[in-house]
């Protein structure tokens, strides 16, 4: 088995990495950091989505794994206190594959999309955005204020939980679309609400100008400049997470607080 290690940058997380390496590699296993079939990521959810993005352009021919050493590990499966249950799994199980769905944003002056496991999110910081929402081709809404959050199932825990929006289960595949700081005011009102939209949905945002917006998708962002029109569907592409043991879904959201 071929098989890569993305860590947190920090002392601890780079002792477990070197763990890693002694007993996969004493059991046979290959360090193979260009064409990894499984990847170990050793940090936190940050670290996990660093290691997705790293290896995106093989996104179906990798599995992932995520070892909990820092702050948040939502998408890990075990701790650091748990390393030699952790190897013990891989090298004698066979792990359960559960796919999770990559959304796709195209901007209109890139002909490069973008992709995000959590979400992709619009701010401004600068001054008020104003931007027109188009729900599958149709005028939704128009909203004024920081921003606007699209976020897929597994980001619903993530910036889409701190902005009021709902936690989805595990297995349903959907799109969040949230506003950030929105304004409302008596010439102005919006939805003022999450909305959960189904995953065959595609979200357009149109703007006059995002000259001084920025585009964040997941941990990475890149300015707006010259964009007029956003536009979001999901993707075909999906996120591989080997899974050696049952670590249920609610087990993780009550790690959340």
């Amino acid at each position: 088995m071929k098989y890569s290690v993305v860590a947190k940058k920090d002392a601890k997380s780079h002792a477990v990495e070197e763990k890693i390496k002694e007993r996969l590699q004493s059991s046979g296993w290959i360090y193979d950091k260009a064409e990894p079939q499984l990847v170990i990521c050793v940090g936190g959810d940050g670290t996990l989505l660093y290691g997705v993005h790293q290896y995106l352009h093989r996104i179906s021919e990798v599995n992932f794994l995520g070892i909990h050493t820092g702050t948040l590990g939502f998408f890990t499966d075990y701790t650091e206190e748990e390393l030699e249950e952790c190897l013990h799994d891989v090298l004698e199980k066979e792990p359960v594959i559960f796919e999770s769905g990559l959304l796709k944003i195209k901007l209109d002056n890139n002909p490069n999309p973008y992709y995000a496991l959590n979400e992709m999110r619009v701010e401004n910081i600068v001054k008020s955005q104003i931007m027109d929402i188009y729900v599958d081709g149709e005028f939704f809404e128009t909203c004024r204020g920081s921003g606007i959050c699209l976020s897929t199932q597994a980001g619903s825990t993530a910036y889409n939980r701190s902005l009021g929006g709902a936690v989805i289960d595990c297995g349903l595949s959907l799109m969040q679309l949230a506003e950030i700081t929105a304004i409302q005011h008596s010439k102005h009102r919006s939805l003022g609400n999450p909305y959960i939209m189904m995953e065959n949905r595609h979200v357009t945002m149109k703007s006059e100008t995002f000259d001084t917006a920025i585009l964040c998708y997941d941990h990475l962002n890149v300015p707006l400049e010259a964009t007029k029109e956003i536009y979001c569907e999901m993707s075909n592409r999906k996120v591989r997470f080997a899974r050696y043991r049952h670590y249920s879904y609610l087990r993780r959201l009550k790690n959340l607080y």
